[in-house]
């Protein structure tokens, strides 16, 4: 950990700003180039964020977690189909600037996620999960996700195949 305290008042989840699509790019294009988390291939700009942001639906909402001012990570929740039969069924995704990882701002962001789900009337929760990305997933279990299934060499990126896991998580009536 380092001198940030997670209970420390600049740390925060709010809803993305255009200023902030930069940032949310940077961020997703580490995981780009790293692998094993994206099946993007190509580095996305701030226009592409922007545009993908601005396609969203009212039950669709971008979270960037900030502290002072700087983005540290974001994360989306996206209704799952357009299909009125999944209207109750979002995912979900996390992402962190790789200096920001393992010091608890996953778990802010996570719980932020669940709130907005709820918030949004959604009653299933679905992630798609790189399989070899063990850490990933035993995060997302720690909040109840469980592994429903593997999609076997459904990607091909930096030279090879990638099995997906698939998580859900069914969120409490209210």
């Amino acid at each position: 950990m380092d001198s940030r305290d997670l209970a420390d008042a600049s740390i925060s989840v709010r809803p993305s700003k255009r200023q902030d699509y930069s940032a949310v790019a940077s961020i997703y294009n580490q995981a780009i180039a790293t692998g094993g988390m994206t099946f993007h291939e190509q580095e996305l700009s701030a226009g592409y964020i922007q545009r993908w942001v601005e396609g969203f639906c009212d039950r669709e909402s971008l979270l960037v977690l900030v502290y002072n001012d700087q983005i540290l990570g974001w994360g989306v929740v996206k209704r799952y189909s357009d299909r009125t039969g999944y209207r109750f069924c979002c995912e979900t995704s996390i992402y962190l600037d790789s200096a920001e990882t393992g010091k608890g701002y996953g778990s802010i962001l996570q719980k932020a996620l669940l709130q907005k789900a709820v918030e949004l009337n959604y009653h299933h929760v679905v992630l798609k999960i790189v399989a070899s990305n063990q850490g990933s997933i035993r995060f997302h279990e720690q909040f109840g996700f469980e592994t429903v299934g593997i999609q076997e060499e459904i990607g091909f990126t930096h030279g090879r195949w990638h099995d997906v896991a698939i998580m859900q998580l069914i969120l409490p009536a209210h």
